[in-house]
């Protein structure tokens, strides 16, 4: 999973969703946390969606306004999230 903070509206919605993978930073865009729960800053960082909250990062990929949200299966086939031309 990662966040395309260029296309990154700062909603929120998903830090509200699953707050446990998704943070704001000082610039007002979501950034994800890794499994200890530090923010992971770096360009196209991309951390394992927790199985616990599968089903609210899948949900905030979904209904994120600025589709910024990418949701990869371990082969790399995108399972939720991004444009809707890609999914």
């Amino acid at each position: 999973m990662r966040v395309d903070q260029n296309a990154c509206t700062g909603d929120g919605l998903c830090v509200q969703l699953a707050p446990s993978v998704f943070e704001f930073d000082v610039d007002g865009l979501a950034y994800v946390k890794d499994d200890t729960g530090e923010l992971q800053t770096l360009d196209g960082a991309r951390v394992p969606v927790p199985l616990p909250v599968v089903d609210a990062v899948l949900g905030a990929a979904d209904e994120c306004p600025g589709t910024c949200i990418y949701v990869e299966r371990a082969d790399g086939t995108l399972e939720a999230g991004g444009p809707a031309e890609e999914v």
